[in-house]
């Protein structure tokens, strides 16, 4: 692990990575940006990104295209001429088409058919030019850059901005405030109808790892754990976990989102990796839930 360099480790799965290989090396931003940093023969994981909800994404879009684009390029310039062994960057989902641009799953070869959904699409674009760079890269200089697109990620050191974060998240912090202050009901917006697909962070530090040894191709690859499960479920699971027996209030008055955006990890399941090697929702909720209860309110994204 001392030939790995990940950038990005103070976010989510950085942190996850750094927690199962403390030995790897962990550049700063400014490092990143400065160059200070070695990667000659090392393997790079690129996570670093400027990321956020949809507010801030709707509110700042031009900072997400050019913070990020800036970024990649910083980068991927260094692991070309600092001679990387080979890089994997983390792109995701939303950078896909919206209907209808796309039919369902999401398979990797209708990654450009379309533009993404308008209420991020600088940072949707910024991520696709990783795509595109990594090819330019790969076709000019030879390059074993690759790209990896997972689907809705969580796990420990999330952000858990109500305002900022995503929904998993966002509802476990919403169910253990509730319970700690003694509120007898929580809202949630919409029905609860929609399908979403989860992959526990962890899980995402393994396959990154997996792909470093068993995947040289140009094209993207879909990593995400593609089980469906509503978001009612989800609600559900997390208030069990957390032991909250408050009213669920739906608020159908606002909006519930797309119904259902599955992905395609054929790909990735035809290189080796199993079903049964993703960790369960239940689980990874749980383990979740657990650190936010034994770090509250000493977490991202809580003033």
């Amino acid at each position: 692990m001392s030939k790995i360099v990940v950038t990005g480790g103070s976010g989510m799965v950085g942190s996850a990575f750094k927690s199962r290989f403390p030995e790897a090396e962990y550049p700063s931003r400014l490092e990143i940006h400065e160059g200070k940093y070695e990667v000659k023969d090392k393997w790079v994981v690129h996570l670093a990104a400027k990321v956020g909800g949809v507010k801030a994404n709707m509110e700042q879009v031009a900072d997400f295209y050019m913070q990020n684009a800036n970024l990649n390029e910083k980068v991927l310039s260094a692991a070309h001429l600092g001679e990387a062994r080979k890089v994997v960057s983390l792109l995701s989902t939303c950078i896909y088409p919206d209907a209808p641009y796309v039919s369902y799953p999401l398979t990797e070869n209708q990654l450009h058919l379309g533009p993404p959904h308008p209420s991020n699409f600088g940072y949707a674009y910024a991520k696709r030019m990783v795509d595109i760079m990594s090819r330019a890269y790969r076709q000019q200089h030879g390059c074993d850059f690759i790209t990896a697109i997972p689907n809705n990620l969580y796990g420990k050191n999330d952000n858990f901005d109500l305002k900022n974060s995503h929904v998993v998240p966002a509802i476990i912090r919403k169910v253990w405030e509730a319970k700690v202050r003694g509120e007898s009901s929580i809202e949630c917006w919409g029905d609860g109808s929609p399908l979403r697909e989860f992959t526990y962070s962890e899980d995402i530090v393994r396959i990154l790892l997996f792909l470093l040894e068993n995947y040289d191709d140009p094209e993207p690859i879909n990593i995400g754990n593609t089980e469906e499960h509503s978001i009612r479920e989800l609600v559900e699971m997390i208030c069990s976990i957390m032991k909250y027996d408050g009213k669920i209030y739906w608020n159908t008055k606002m909006p519930s989102g797309q119904y259902r955006k599955p992905s395609s990890n054929k790909k990735l399941l035809s290189l080796g990796w199993e079903k049964g090697q993703y960790t369960s929702l239940e689980k990874g909720l749980t383990n979740t839930c657990l650190w936010v209860i034994n770090n509250y309110p000493l977490i991202r994204g809580i003033k």
